[in-house]
């Protein structure tokens, strides 16, 4: 995908929060039309758990974020979306784009302190509309789901974890950017940056989550292909 279709391929990947919310409670369990009974509950953990650890280990692989065709991190709003915004240094492509690379590369340490924290959550995951989230017609139901159950607890899981990183790598391009912004801090960054990573990463969840829709059958997985293919 070219990085111009990205803001509308990830408005695709987590637009169905409206959608999700007026589903109507449904039991976990019932019984599809080929007759065998299904817990969708169940599934809609295995869904998440499948797609939480698929996008984890794709964005925590040297330059995840960076190649990935949804989650390349943006540039934070501290440094500007644009060089228009900025003279010096920050107003200079070739200086961006490093930046960005470097933060891009930040966050996939963020990404591994936040591994746990989204397994967790998955765990306990309470779903009553579960039969709705997977028959909804959208393809990141669950994902939007879980997003909003955990609120702001995965940025707050990285925030630390990034300004630890950022400190100890002493990275003279983050440096240097820093040095022409009055009053910005390294915590300043790693709050800047937790934000956009943590939009990142669910983008990689959703886009995971539709691809496991899209085809079942490839996970081997019984529950999931009952679930999604009944």
């Amino acid at each position: 995908m070219s990085r111009n279709g990205l803001p509308m391929r990830r408005r695709a990947l987590l637009g169905g929060a409206a959608l999700v919310a007026g589903i109507a409670l449904l039991p976990g369990c019932a019984t599809p039309s080929s007759g065998s009974r299904v817990d969708f509950a169940a599934a809609v953990q295995r869904l998440l758990e499948r797609s939480t650890r698929n996008a984890f280990d794709s964005l925590t692989a040297p330059d995840g974020f960076w190649t990935s065709a949804v989650a390349r991190v943006d540039m934070p709003t501290l440094f500007g979306k644009s060089d228009s915004l900025f003279k010096g240094i920050l107003a200079a492509p070739a200086f961006r784009e490093k930046l960005q690379r470097r933060l891009n590369r930040f966050a996939e340490d963020a990404a591994r302190k936040a591994a746990p924290v989204v397994a967790e959550a998955v765990r306990s995951l309470s779903v009553p509309d579960a039969y709705g989230v997977l028959r909804s017609g959208e393809p990141t139901a669950a994902t939007t789901v879980l997003r909003a159950a955990m609120g702001p607890s995965l940025v707050n899981a990285m925030i630390p974890e990034l300004d630890r990183v950022m400190r100890a790598a002493n990275d003279p391009v983050l440096t240097q950017a820093l040095s022409v912004l009055a009053g910005v801090n390294i915590g300043d960054a790693a709050q800047a940056l937790a934000l956009e990573t943590d939009n990142a990463i669910w983008y990689e969840v959703g886009a995971q989550e539709a691809r496991i829709r899209e085809n079942p059958a490839a996970t081997g997985d019984a529950l999931l292909i009952a679930a999604l293919s009944a």
